[in-house]
């Protein structure tokens, strides 16, 4: 089943902003996740998996769009995860390690990445059996 924008919005309210995120590029992201994704692997969770890779990139396009605005029309930033940031005399930290999944690497970028990243592990992981003919009982 393919998601529609109406599903994805109904799951994740947060995208419901057409200006920010308009079904142009849902339509795109949706059309790359199904091209990107295993359905065989994925099974039942492949339509959650599609709306966590399309919501990724949302975000991650809106962020751009946000740079490329406040740098003159130029994508000027690639942003992740801040650990520390000072403005003046009051400067913030954050222990990234307990939100950052080792090896996730771009996934890191949101938290629909990493709930992606866990999702292609969990149905990543575990004994994969691959019967060996020689072996077979007749």
């Amino acid at each position: 089943m393919a998601v529609t924008y109406d599903d994805f919005v109904a799951a994740f309210p947060e995208f419901s902003d057409a200006t920010v995120y308009p079904q142009s590029q849902f339509d795109f992201w949706e059309a790359q996740a199904y091209l990107q994704l295993n359905a065989g692997r994925f099974g039942p969770s492949l339509d959650l998996a599609v709306m966590l890779f399309v919501a990724h990139n949302l975000v991650l396009s809106a962020q751009a769009k946000k740079s490329a605005q406040s740098g003159g029309g130029v994508v000027t930033t690639s942003s992740s995860l801040v650990a520390s940031k000072a403005v003046d005399k009051v400067s913030v930290s954050y222990d990234t390690t307990t939100t950052t999944i080792a090896g996730a690497g771009l996934w890191n970028a949101t938290v629909y990445g990493q709930r992606l990243y866990a999702l292609i592990r969990a149905f990543g992981a575990g004994l994969l059996y691959v019967p060996n003919k020689r072996f077979a009982i007749p």
